[in-house]
């Protein structure tokens, strides 16, 4: 499914964001629009060249061993199908890998954090190793957590700008993520990022 383009001036300062940001951990149930899924997406790991090649994220020998997943609750999100969903960065689109709401069991796989399923949407961060370490050995391992970290902080930034708000978790059980999320061993799961409207 191609996804709305994404905007390239915003409304709210860098500098404004940067101080703002916060980790939510409480979220409300209010579904999000297609465009703000989209722009996350974009944030997160989309092209900003013409080629379509570079991506909003500096990565090591621009090898780019990263995946971004979307698991999207029930009406988490408007005219998009609950489910696992895998972001193209290329081509900016998502592909439906399995229908379903899976929150609840991500949640379980995350240590019983069930805070994480209330927000509409989770966005799962994965690497695949082979694709740097091919060039830069054990080392490369390093080089792609450090890229992890990028993209979660400007999914937080482009979350608070959009007047929305991002938890993180890095406490899960990387085999039960993979299996509830139908996805190949070799994606390794490094982030889950709960983003929704803020709770109280």
């Amino acid at each position: 499914m191609k996804l709305p383009p994404a905007d390239f001036t915003g409304k709210v300062a860098l500098e404004r964001t940067i101080k703002q940001r916060r980790t939510i951990r409480s979220f409300s149930s209010a579904p999000l629009t297609l465009k703000q899924f989209a722009q996350l997406l974009w944030a997160a790991y989309g092209t900003t060249d013409d080629r379509g090649f570079m991506r909003a994220v500096p990565s090591a020998g621009a090898l780019y061993p990263m995946d971004i997943y979307a698991v999207v609750g029930t009406g988490g999100i408007e005219t998009i199908q609950a489910g696992i969903h895998h972001y193209e960065p290329g081509n900016h689109t998502i592909a439906l890998l399995v229908k379903g709401d899976f929150r609840n069991e991500i949640s379980k796989a995350s240590l019983f954090q069930t805070w994480m399923a209330v927000a509409p949407l989770m966005i799962v961060i994965t690497a695949k190793y082979d694709r740097i370490t091919g060039r830069y050995g054990d080392r490369g391992i390093r080089y792609a957590i450090m890229e992890s970290g990028h993209i979660a902080q400007n999914i937080f930034l482009q979350a608070e700008a959009l007047g929305l708000g991002a938890g993180i978790v890095g406490a899960f059980s990387d085999e039960s993520v993979n299996r509830v999320m139908n996805i190949p061993s070799s994606h390794e799961p490094l982030l889950i990022m709960p983003v929704g409207h803020k709770g109280l």
